[in-house]
């Protein structure tokens, strides 16, 4: 049987490497010593809409998880002045929902990524999060409008680093935390005007 008539698969998280000959290269190798290429056939991953639907899941929960707690339906926060570029309450929901799932496929991208920085994206995420979530209750429970503030103007920062770091593991990834970045830096300017107006 000739050389070339001897297939080695290799399964990778990606896909089967598939090279002539019966010797295992290193799974980098896309070249034998012969100048043979290896051909790179993608798998299907039947985990992959399981993982991308428990990051979807999680994220929305731990989202929307402090307002069941508090949110602007107090009445402290009905009776606070509200500045004209105040959105009707029904667009928080839809804009969120929308955020929270670009939120997932990004987190989801950079999490199966396999470049260098991957871990620090992911752990300022995480912490851009914790923020994230931090700032409900201190604005909604203990009606603190400038300590909200403070942990808005935080999260935008945190938020513009995130997209950073994921933009050097994957750009997708970074192109989907923008519109997010953008809503944040939104609200933060609706803090701020509540803090003056009250």
């Amino acid at each position: 049987m000739s050389d070339r008539a001897v297939l080695v698969a290799y399964r990778q998280v990606r896909g089967v490497r598939t090279c002539a000959g019966s010797t295992r290269y290193p799974t980098g190798s896309i070249r034998r010593p012969g100048g043979d290429r290896c051909a790179v056939t993608a798998l299907p991953d039947r985990t992959a809409a399981l993982r991308a639907l428990g990051f979807v899941v999680l994220v929305n929960l731990v989202g929307a998880a402090p307002a069941l707690l508090a949110g602007p339906d107090s009445a402290w926060f009905r009776a606070l002045e509200k500045p004209a570029l105040y959105p009707p309450p029904a667009v928080f929901g839809v804009v969120w929902t929308v955020v929270f799932t670009l939120l997932d496929v990004a987190l989801w991208l950079v999490w199966r990524s396999e470049a260098d920085g991957r871990r620090l994206a992911i752990g300022l995420f995480v912490l851009q999060m914790a923020v994230n979530v931090a700032w409900t209750p201190v604005f909604f429970a203990l009606e603190a409008l400038a300590t909200a503030l403070v942990v808005i103007g935080l999260l935008v920062v945190l938020v513009a680093v995130t997209v950073v770091a994921f933009d050097r593991v994957d750009r997708r990834a970074a192109a989907l935390l923008v519109p997010y970045f953008l809503w944040v830096a939104f609200a933060t300017v609706l803090n701020y005007r509540i803090w003056q107006l009250n």
